[in-house]
């Protein structure tokens, strides 16, 4: 079957409220800002996609995927013409069973899951009830509640306030340096207090919080580079020991560098397209 264009699948997805659609891609485009009646995974097999909400950046690396809940406006960003996703829509008659189908989150993808994913393959649009195919892909979704309890927060905050604004991407362009509220106060006038407050007040996150958040982002889209140690990592993300780093990165994703950059690099494909430049999510 012919792969639909992108204004004719997002027009396609809700013409069956019970059936589940499937889409299977590789390209580099911005998806429009859309909401949809179902329930959305997106699989990111290899590279690193990005949906954007209204207050929030969220960024998906390989071997995870990304539950949206019905309704929810977004879009989704693929910059980099590696990146492979595969992306379901469910029927939602079912989803008061359980809160995860309410929340959105970004999980790792476990063998089990990935080999499931894999087999949708076959298909592409409309798998309705009435099909042979329609109790496996509605097995995908009735397993992701046990299979997916820890969502992954890999998301940054994003604001319209122009008072804010420059700092974020001053922030974006100096990671690598040994930044603190104390010297980006300095930087742009401010107090530390008054800082402290505005990133609190419009962003709802600590200024440290964001800063390392905003490290870790930038962290998983370099370990997608086969030739980037992690000690090159720590370094160019504004640590300055491997431990040190080991440890941020630890207490946001709850995985050491090493297993997740080794669960990254298992995918069948690499961000080969990567070039080293600041790219603000």
């Amino acid at each position: 079957m012919e792969i639909p264009t992108t204004q004719e699948y997002l027009q396609e997805i809700d013409k069956q409220p019970k059936s589940v659609y499937v889409l299977h891609e590789k390209s580099e485009r911005r998806f429009p800002v859309h909401k949809h009646a179902k329930g959305q995974l997106t699989y990111v097999e290899g590279g690193i996609a990005y949906v954007h909400i209204k207050d929030s950046t969220y960024v998906i690396p390989a071997r995870h995927y990304i539950w949206i809940p019905k309704d929810l406006e977004h879009f989704l960003q693929v910059r980099y013409s590696m990146t492979a996703i595969r992306t379901l829509y469910f029927y939602t008659h079912d989803d008061k069973q359980h809160a995860f189908y309410s929340r959105m989150g970004i999980y790792p993808v476990t063998n089990l899951l990935q080999e499931m994913l894999l087999y949708t393959e076959r298909w592409n649009g409309h798998i309705l009830p009435k099909s042979k195919d329609y109790a496996f892909v509605s097995a995908i979704k009735n397993i992701l509640p046990q299979l997916s309890t820890r969502a992954l927060p890999i998301v940054l905050p994003t604001t319209t306030n122009e008072r804010i604004q420059p700092i974020i991407q001053y922030l974006n362009m100096h990671a690598d340096e040994p930044l603190t509220l104390s010297s980006v106060s300095r930087q742009f006038g401010f107090s530390e207090r008054t800082l402290s407050r505005l990133f609190k007040a419009t962003m709802n996150i600590s200024f440290l919080q964001y800063l390392k958040q905003l490290r870790v982002v930038k962290a998983v889209r370099m370990m997608l580079q086969k030739d980037v140690t992690l000690s090159e990592i720590a370094y160019k993300t504004g640590y300055n020991s491997l431990s040190a780093f080991s440890n941020a990165f630890f207490q946001i994703t709850n995985k050491r560098p090493s297993e997740f950059a080794g669960a990254l690099n298992s995918s069948s494909l690499q961000e080969n397209s990567y070039n080293g430049q600041t790219d603000t999510p």
